[in-house]
């Protein structure tokens, strides 16, 4: 992901602007796209600084955190549950659509773990891992 061009620049186009130059004008003077120069205004005039957001971060946790009370107290009532398993009792119980991927980076920002799948049956020939 491209990093966002520095405060300092931002607020000398915007002060460019505030000047008396156009946004083009103050774009060519400082080498950077017309429509960045436009942008920054329209951020200045909105929130009273030019600065970037915040990139990056997830943004979608919230989903499956508003459940997380309900998935932490049913893995604790039923340790040796798969993800697989928590994914069906999450769509049968709560309605939830949830990815696997999605219940185990929930686990993992609660420091917990999960089996990933179903113990086999032992084998009657060879040892099984």
């Amino acid at each position: 992901m491209a990093r966002s061009l520095s405060m300092d620049l931002r607020e000398r186009v915007v002060a460019a602007v505030d000047g008396g130059l156009s946004r083009r004008q103050a774009a060519e003077r400082f080498g950077v796209s017309a429509s960045s120069a436009v942008r920054w205004m329209q951020v200045a005039a909105r929130e009273g600084t030019p600065a970037a957001k915040s990139q990056g971060g997830d943004r979608r946790s919230d989903r499956i955190e508003s459940h997380g009370a309900a998935i932490l107290a049913k893995v604790a009532e039923q340790p040796d549950m798969t993800l697989s398993e928590l994914q069906t009792w999450l769509g049968a119980e709560h309605g939830v659509s949830a990815a696997i991927s999605t219940l185990w980076r929930f686990f993992d920002r609660h420091g917990l773990g999960l089996k990933k799948s179903p113990g086999t049956r032992a084998s009657r020939i060879d040892r099984t891992s």
